[in-house]
C-alpha cells in the first residue's frame, strides 16, 4: 500500500439543509450509511455535519481479526492492531502544518471504535459476557461525504478522487454526484424525511429492564468502594444496562431521539446486522491543525422541574466538591494520556457548566500541540478508551469493570468519529448510546464512583442519564 499524502478534495456546493436528516434520508439506503450529527438545529453546540454511505473499504474487528473489505469484492483478514491497520488507509507521515481545507473532512475514515476495542491494547481478564455481536471497530474509508456547516449555513458534496484511486478499482463518484445534483431539483426531496416518520408505526418497541437488580448494583458498589479503601483505584466508571426488544427501523427511533435529546457529538450508523444510535454530549479527542483538544465530562445532576430548581440544581453541581474531585481526577489522567504524543497541555477551562435537555453537566478543557511526526490516530489509539468512563488510574479501573459488569460494553463509552484524509480528526464518547443487535436494543447509564459517592444518589444518577432516551422510546413506539 503506497504512502498517502493530504490531497485536494473536488468540491461541489448543495443545497444547505437546516436539518441534515434530509440529507441522510437521501442516501440511506446506500450500505454502511453514516451521519455524524451535531444535532441541528435543536442543538447550539455542533457546527458540522457529516454524512457518507457505500465505503471503498470496510476494516472491522472481531477480537484478535480485522477483516478487510473493499467495494470491488477484494477481502483480506488480519491479526495486526488495527490502528496500525487504519494507518495503511490514512496518511502515515507527519500531520501538515495546516489543514488544505476548510472543511472537517475530505474524505478518510468514518465510524465507530467499541470500548471493548480496548482489549487488543491491554491484557484484560473476560469474565463480562460476550451478547452483542457487533464488531469491536466498524470502520470504513469513504472517499466521499455530504458536509453540512452550520455557522456558515453552507452544503457540499466532497470528493476525493485521490483518496478513491489509491484504495483500488475506480470508485462509482457519478452515481453519488447524479444522486446529490437530482434532490435539489426534486420537491419529493424536501419531503424524504417525511416520508420516513410516516411510517413510524413499523418502530415497535417492548420495555427496558436492567441487567442489575437494585441490590446487585449496591453490591458492586461496596466492591468499589473496598477497592478504593484498599488503594487500588481512585475512581471507577460503573454502568448498568438497559434492554429491550424491538421491531421496525431504527433511524425512526433515532429521529425521535434527536428532538427528546439533541446533543452536538451525536451520530447513526447502518450496520450489516445492527445500527448504532448515540446522542452524546462529550467530544473525545479533536486534532486540527495540530491543535488537540478534549473535553471530559464528569459531574451532572439532572434538570429542575421549574426554572427556580432548575438554578438550584446547577448551582449545587458547581458548588459540588465530590463532583469537582471526579473532574479533576480525569483531567490529570487525560493530561497524562495526551503528553504521549502533544507538547504544551494546558487545561483553558475547568469544571465549566453546559446545560442540556435532560442534565447539567461539569465539563473540562485540555488541549495540546500535537508533536512532529505523531498522528491523530496515534494519539486516539495510546489514549483510548477514554479515562472520563473508565476512571483512574486507568487499567486497574478497567479490570475492575470487567470483574463488575456482567455484560461487555460494546460501543457504550467507546468513540464515534472521523479520521480526515488530511489528518483532522474528531472522536466522540459514546455515551447516551444506543445499539441495536438483531432483536436486541441496548443502552446503559453510568457514573465515576469516588470515595465519598452515595449508592443511592449514584443509582439515581446512573437511570437519569439515560431515562428520557428509554421514556422516549417507550411513549412512541411501545408495543
Amino acid at each position: 500500500m503506497p504512502d498517502f499524502t493530504a490531497t485536494t478534495p473536488h468540491i461541489i456546493p448543495l443545497v444547505y439543509q437546516p436539518d441534515s436528516a434530509h440529507w441522510f434520508a437521501l442516501v440511506r439506503h446506500l450500505p454502511h450509511a453514516v451521519w455524524l450529527d451535531s444535532g441541528r438545529p435543536q442543538s447550539t453546540y455542533g457546527r458540522f455535519d457529516i454524512i457518507a454511505a457505500a465505503p471503498q473499504c470496510l476494516v472491522e474487528t472481531r477480537g484478535a481479526n480485522t477483516s478487510i473489505r473493499y467495494d470491488d469484492g477484494r477481502t483480506d483478514e488480519s491479526a495486526l492492531d488495527p490502528f496500525y491497520l487504519l494507518k495503511k488507509y490514512l496518511p502515515a507521515d507527519q500531520l501538515p502544518e495546516h489543514s488544505n481545507s476548510n472543511l472537517p473532512f475530505i474524505g478518510g475514515a468514518l465510524g465507530y471504535f467499541a470500548y471493548d476495542l480496548g482489549r487488543r491494547l491491554e491484557t484484560m481478564p473476560n469474565l463480562a459476557r460476550n451478547d452483542i455481536a457487533l464488531p469491536d471497530m466498524s470502520v470504513g474509508i469513504y472517499p466521499w461525504a455530504i458536509i453540512q456547516d452550520h455557522q456558515h449555513k453552507t452544503a457540499c458534496l466532497v470528493i476525493n478522487t485521490e483518496l478513491g484511486q489509491r484504495l483500488g478499482d475506480a470508485y462509482n463518484f457519478l452515481e453519488i454526484e447524479q444522486l446529490c445534483a437530482s434532490a435539489a431539483k426534486n420537491p419529493a426531496f424536501h419531503e424524504a424525511i417525511n416520508c420516513i416518520k410516516s411510517v413510524q408505526k413499523s418502530f415497535k418497541i417492548s420495555e427496558f429492564e436492567s441487567n442489575l437488580k437494585v441490590e446487585e448494583y449496591q453490591q458492586a458498589l461496596a466492591k468499589i468502594h473496598d477497592y478504593i479503601r484498599a488503594g487500588d483505584c481512585y475512581q471507577v466508571n460503573f454502568a448498568q444496562r438497559f434492554s429491550a426488544e424491538f421491531s421496525g427501523d431504527p433511524l425512526i427511533a433515532y429521529l425521535a431521539l434527536r428532538q427528546a435529546l439533541p446533543s452536538p457529538f451525536s451520530g447513526f450508523m447502518q450496520l450489516e446486522a445492527g445500527s448504532v444510535l448515540s446522542l452524546s454530549p462529550e467530544r473525545f479527542i479533536q486534532v486540527r491543525d495540530k491543535r488537540v483538544e478534549t473535553k471530559p465530562i464528569k459531574g451532572t445532576i439532572k434538570r429542575g422541574a421549574t426554572p427556580e430548581e432548575d438554578a438550584a440544581n446547577a448551582e449545587w453541581l458547581q458548588n459540588s466538591l465530590k463532583n469537582r474531585a471526579e473532574n479533576v481526577m480525569i483531567v490529570d489522567l487525560l493530561r497524562n494520556d495526551l503528553s504521549k504524543h502533544c507538547a504544551q497541555v494546558r487545561v483553558p477551562t475547568l469544571c465549566e457548566l453546559q446545560t442540556f435537555a435532560n442534565v447539567h453537566h461539569l465539563v473540562s478543557t485540555v488541549t495540546g500541540e500535537l508533536t512532529p511526526n505523531a498522528t491523530a490516530l496515534d494519539l486516539l489509539r495510546d489514549a483510548f478508551p477514554g479515562g472520563s468512563i473508565t476512571g483512574a488510574p486507568k487499567i486497574r479501573a478497567m479490570e475492575i469493570i470487567e470483574e463488575l459488569e456482567p455484560t461487555r460494553r460494546s460501543l457504550y463509552c467507546g468513540s464515534l468519529g472521523y479520521i480526515s484524509a488530511d489528518g483532522q480528526m474528531d472522536t466522540s464518547i459514546a455515551i447516551r448510546t444506543l445499539v441495536c443487535d438483531g432483536d436486541k436494543i441496548h443502552c446503559w447509564g453510568g457514573g465515576g464512583i469516588v470515595a465519598d459517592s452515595e449508592t443511592e444518589q449514584e443509582y439515581r444518577e446512573s437511570i437519569a442519564k439515560v431515562k428520557v432516551l428509554m421514556d422516549t422510546l417507550e411513549k412512541e413506539f411501545g408495543s
